[in-house]
């Protein structure tokens, strides 16, 4: 996964709030990489309406 990359949110790993819940689905732009708390590393994406948050790979898949 790069930046500037577009991508899928297609599964989530955890139990988040029901603002993430509702990317499911949605498409956005790979802003960077988070750190995360030792289970790997995160990236983080933007969505159309300019909110953010970050992902596991494995939740985000490229969109073709």
């Amino acid at each position: 996964m790069e930046i500037g990359q577009k991508v899928k949110v297609f599964r989530l790993r955890d139990r988040v709030s029901p603002s993430i819940v509702k990317k499911l689905g949605q498409e956005g732009i790979i802003l960077g990489y988070k750190v995360t708390d030792g289970r790997g590393i995160g990236v983080v994406v933007q969505f159309d309406d300019n909110t953010s948050t970050w992902f596991f790979e494995d939740e985000i898949k490229p969109v073709q």
